[in-house]
């Protein structure tokens, strides 16, 4: 249990510094990313769960993990 506390002390200390310091070399975070882009992220999910019930566990042809795109969250300043 301390091991988790522990870890999640050092996420949110490694999220706040990287807030602080990816300014600094001419970028920022996108925070409207994700209210922005939850509908389409909803439909994308929808769609990949009736390809998995159809096509089973076995050789489904989606990922879900394409929803977030890291690059449109951290951007560079313009």
């Amino acid at each position: 249990m301390f091991k988790l506390i522990k870890f999640i002390i050092w996420i949110i200390g490694l999220i706040t510094v990287a807030y602080f310091v990816l300014p600094y070399f001419g970028y920022e975070f996108n925070l409207k990313y994700l209210s922005e882009s939850k509908a389409a992220c909803e439909k994308r999910l929808k769609e990949c769960s009736d390809l998995f019930i159809r096509q089973g566990i076995e050789n489904p042809n989606c990922d879900p993990a394409q929803c977030v795109d890291k690059k449109l969250i951290i951007k560079k300043k313009q």
